[in-house]
């Protein structure tokens, strides 16, 4: 199977550091077809990639940059059978990560994958806790059969390191444009309903976490909570996230009683009742006032693209 691999960028020079030597080395199997997409780089990022014979096959303007949309673009450009994804910020382990994640496509009935997330070393308890948690050590593979178990989760997939099978994203018409984030779990459900499953590949694995702030936090879960709001039969057809929530909740109580890190615990509660507000702010943003919708979303730009009228 040909792979087309497309990693967008911006500013991505420091994330070059560690995987320039990465891209390079997959470059130079046959089967693999890497590409960059560029959002207009400040700094080295698009030198650094001529200089190393990677390919850039578009410029993307920061303000037009869309999540779904502009992978959608290039996507359906590449003649790759399997088109996978990656965000600057992750480091797959090694070219043998990337063969055993697309492995799973030789079951026909598999429209997507994706792997493990290994959080980088300096990454906080929060950070390491949400890799533990979403990213285990067993693999799986889900159909819609599964929603009534896992509800939610079973559309789950991460576009910082996943794959899909070409004909079954033009069948779903790939991503929707105009998501404020989301557009892996939107493919992933759009998948299971048309009767497709999805993989999740344990042994590819890929370094790639966040420490994010309590404000950042909040932040990326009012996304969230506009994505849900706005995709709301995600929703109806595999259940809302508050179960799941609390399970998370629990988990990571746990994960710090485990590391000693009683110190934290006043941060927990914070954090958690910070990303609970976001989410349930998100979800009824359209009744908020108009001049702070913006300030509580991680993705500002979506909002001077999608809803400049409102604002």
């Amino acid at each position: 199977m040909k792979v087309t691999i497309i990693i967008p960028t911006f500013n991505a020079s420091d994330n070059l550091n560690l995987s320039l030597p990465f891209f390079e080395e997959l470059s130079n199997h046959a089967n693999f077809d890497v590409c960059f997409i560029d959002s207009l780089s400040k700094d080295d990022t698009l030198k650094r990639l001529v200089d190393c014979d990677l390919r850039l096959i578009g410029e993307v303007d920061p303000d037009e940059f869309d999540h779904g949309g502009t992978r959608t673009f290039y996507g359906r450009l590449s003649e790759g059978d399997i088109v996978l994804y990656l965000t600057q910020d992750a480091l797959p382990f090694s070219v043998s990560d990337v063969e055993r994640l697309v492995s799973v496509f030789h079951d026909k009935n598999v429209g997507a994958a994706f792997g493990r997330q290994i959080p980088y070393k300096e990454t906080s308890l929060f950070g390491k806790h949400l890799r533990k948690f979403n990213y285990n050590d067993e693999s799986y593979i889900r159909d819609i059969n599964d929603k009534d178990l896992y509800g939610i989760k079973t559309a789950f997939l991460s576009n910082s390191f996943a794959a899909y099978r070409r004909s079954a994203m033009d069948e779903i018409g790939w991503f929707k444009d105009g998501l404020i984030l989301g557009e892996d779990t939107y493919a992933g459900a759009k998948l299971l309903k048309k009767g497709y499953k999805l993989a999740y590949v344990a042994d590819a694995q890929v370094y790639h976490s966040h420490s994010y702030t309590v404000l950042e936090e909040f932040k990326r879960y009012f996304d969230i909570g506009v994505f849900h709001n706005m995709e709301g039969w995600i929703l109806d057809e595999f259940g809302r996230p508050e179960g799941e929530g609390m399970r998370y909740v629990k988990s990571e109580l746990n994960y710090l009683f485990k590391h000693n890190a009683y110190y934290l615990f006043p941060e927990f509660i914070v954090r958690n009742a910070m990303k609970y507000l976001g989410y349930k702010l998100g979800r009824n943003f359209e009744c908020l006032p108009k001049n702070v919708v913006k300030k509580f979303s991680m993705h500002h730009r979506w909002w001077n693209k999608y809803f400049k009228e409102i604002l």
